[in-house]
């Protein structure tokens, strides 16, 4: 196992996190242009899948109380240390659980978009992206006061499919290495959809609407697909953090890091902008990470408490991305249909051909 400094490994794991989700919203705002300020729901959706459903699946398999009969939730510390004896002897089930409910979470997040997608055809601007809010507020709500669902105001634990590799530092390391590789693979499919006839389209839709659907785009088909994928893959790093963490209390998932944190990552990087994206979460995390670190020294230094210094970052973040570069650090450029050596090729055949038919004349 690669041993990497803690310090380095908190950095790659926010990383990662936040690409996904970031990410996500980027296909959303970025390229189809929809005011979405609820991406709370698909992450929570995502957390809650991970926190009910794999421990209760196991209980159930291993003859331990799982149904609402037992109150799973009131007897959960137990039965997951259970859980979490087996796991750590089993590897392909540990891994088998991981992917199974990193899956699920994408299928019931991309479910929750799915039905996120009936306001977004009849709701415009602000109205959109404050239904959208209010959604996911009415999530958290729910889970916070049912109790069998996730525990409500006590919470429950959550299995640990990464408990095979051993505890403490291999298991961070492993848990933060395997959603690096997550956040590259969200990355990269988002490229390949930037540069797909379907990213194009959604640039269409949110440049001149009206012109897409003239030219035969099904725009109700698109806004849908489009909720659809933002929502899976927002759901799959709520999963990712659930397990991460090993514990689940819906009201520890607010807004302000799910949703404003990661609009602010976009900006700064460039709204449309995968690479600018990318950058945004990176100097965003590292800036963090510096101030958590050096806590006790800033506290020296500035008149204030330090930990309110990263909210304070972020608001003067947004106000002077807004006013100095609003399209961001790395603004969106267009997207070629061909690889530009082919085009030059085309471009070259075309030009030979030309002459051939100017000589023949």
């Amino acid at each position: 196992m690669i041993e990497l400094p803690p310090v380095v490994l908190q950095v790659i794991l926010n990383f990662s996190i936040g690409l996904i989700v970031t990410v996500s919203l980027n296909i959303e705002v970025g390229f189809l242009g929809l005011p979405q300020f609820g991406r709370l729901l698909a992450v929570l959706t995502g957390a809650l899948v991970a926190a009910a459903v794999p421990g209760r699946i196991l209980a159930a398999y291993l003859g331990l109380p799982w149904g609402a009969e037992y109150a799973y939730h009131l007897y959960n510390f137990g039965i997951v240390a259970k859980i979490n004896e087996v796991l750590l002897q089993a590897p392909a089930l540990s891994l088998g659980v991981l992917l199974f409910t990193l899956v699920l979470a994408a299928l019931v997040g991309g479910l929750v978009g799915y039905l996120c997608a009936y306001p977004a055809l009849r709701l415009r601007e602000a109205y959109l992206g404050i239904t959208l809010l209010a959604f996911g507020d009415l999530l958290m709500t729910i889970a916070w006061n049912y109790d069998p669902l996730v525990g409500g105001t006590t919470g429950i634990w959550v299995v640990d499919p990464f408990r095979f590799v051993g505890a403490g530092g291999a298991r961070f390391t492993f848990a933060t290495l395997f959603m690096l590789l997550v956040a590259a693979t969200v990355y990269a499919y988002a490229e390949l959809l930037a540069r797909s006839p379907f990213g194009r389209t959604l640039k269409a839709v949110r440049d001149a609407e009206v012109a897409a659907s003239v030219y035969g785009k099904d725009v109700v088909r698109v806004r849908t697909q489009t909720l659809m994928v933002g929502g899976a893959m927002a759901a799959v790093a709520g999963a990712l953090w659930a397990f991460f963490t090993g514990s689940m209390k819906a009201a520890t998932y607010t807004r302000l890091t799910w949703t404003f944190w990661p609009w602010a990552f976009m900006m700064l990087g460039g709204i449309g902008s995968n690479l600018g994206v990318l950058l945004g979460v990176f100097l965003y995390t590292v800036t963090r990470t510096a101030i958590i670190i050096y806590k006790g020294a800033l506290s020296a230094v500035i008149p204030i408490d330090p930990e309110w210094l990263e909210y304070i970052m972020i608001g003067l973040i947004i106000v002077a991305v807004v006013l100095f570069r609003p399209q961001g650090i790395i603004p969106e450029r267009p997207v070629l249909a061909l690889p530009r050596s082919r085009i030059e090729a085309v471009r070259e055949k075309l030009g030979e051909e030309g002459e051939r038919g100017a000589g023949s004349d």
